[in-house]
């Protein structure tokens, strides 16, 4: 599965929060960019972002002028980041949720930025769906769960950790699933292994 840091843009673009809308908008125009990473004034700040939206909804919108409208009065801060090895599909369910379509890639650091252009034009959701792999992952844990059972016991630590590895799949499966299963593999293997606490 692609992270946020295989298909992010690394040449981000930056700007202060005292900026004017038109600068913003100048810098835009030539970078050929759709948002900007608001710069943090102290390590301890967070980052900001503006984009063409926030623009175009709060200042052209309003007939304002974008000379004298500064960036951090219609800027989103703090903005939601992006960790660079989350996988793809959880950055686009981190979009869909919060009703944004790009974030900052930051790790201690502005490592970059992640659309969803990105993710349609460089993600690998189409040659790796993420519910398939996770059902065949599944198959293959339950087996092998099923084998550490037969020959170590399912009561042993090495039976319960193979149990345990099967429930954390199959809840992984259920969320992206959105529904649980109507019998968990555990439960299809019962009295053979154990209930996991």
């Amino acid at each position: 599965m692609a992270t946020a840091k295989d298909i992010m843009t690394d040449d981000v673009a930056t700007i202060k929060g005292s900026a004017t809308v038109a600068e913003a908008v100048q810098l835009m125009k030539f970078k050929k960019l759709h948002s900007l990473i608001v710069e943090r004034r102290s390590p301890d700040d967070a980052y900001g972002i503006v984009t063409d939206t926030d623009i175009v909804n709060k200042v052209v919108a309003y007939g304002k002028d974008p000379k004298t409208v500064k960036v951090y009065e219609i800027m989103t801060k703090p903005c939601l980041v992006v960790n660079p090895d989350l996988g793809v599909e959880y950055v686009a369910r981190l979009f869909a949720h919060f009703g944004i379509d790009r974030a900052p890639v930051i790790q201690s650091e502005l490592l970059g930025i992640i659309s969803d252009t990105d993710i349609l034009l460089k993600g690998d959701f189409v040659e790796n769906p993420r519910v398939p792999l996770l059902q065949k992952a599944l198959q293959a844990e339950v087996a092998h769960a099923r084998g550490v059972s037969a020959a170590k016991g399912p009561y042993s630590a090495a039976g319960k950790a193979a149990w345990e590895a099967v429930a954390e799949l199959e809840a992984e499966l259920a969320f992206c699933q959105g529904q649980a299963p109507t019998q968990t593999a555990v439960e299809e293997t019962a009295p053979a292994t154990p209930a996991l606490a």
